[in-house]
């Protein structure tokens, strides 16, 4: 069955920098498109970024320029990385396929001084 297991996650101070991860099984990885999502506290889900199975690669407005997404195919997994975080950036990040409908648990990301 599918799984997709995040990772990378943590407290990071305003202007800080992580990388998230996304081990994705249970399906041929290579051939979708995959995209990260986020869910603030009290909020719905929201599109964060995709990138389709040829590497092409869309943002929501509110990370261009800090945040890129990029893709293993051989490792099957997707991964976020996010620069010049802001405490708005602060919610647990789910990757997924688009469309998907198993979830994995996530990972938080806290951006705060």
């Amino acid at each position: 069955q599918v799984q997709l297991v995040e990772s990378g996650g943590g407290w990071v101070q305003p202007g800080g920098s992580l990388r998230l991860s996304c081990a994705a099984s249970g399906f041929i990885f290579s051939v979708h498109s995959m995209a990260w999502y986020r869910q603030a506290p009290g909020k719905q889900r929201d599109l964060v970024a995709t990138i389709t199975d040829g590497g092409r690669v869309n943002y929501v407005d509110s990370v261009k320029g800090r945040f890129t997404i990029s893709r293993d195919n051989a490792k099957n997994t997707v991964y976020l990385q996010m620069n010049s975080l802001k405490p708005e950036d602060t919610a647990v990040y789910f990757c997924n396929r688009p469309l998907g409908t198993t979830w994995g648990q996530g990972t938080q990301v806290t951006v705060s001084s």
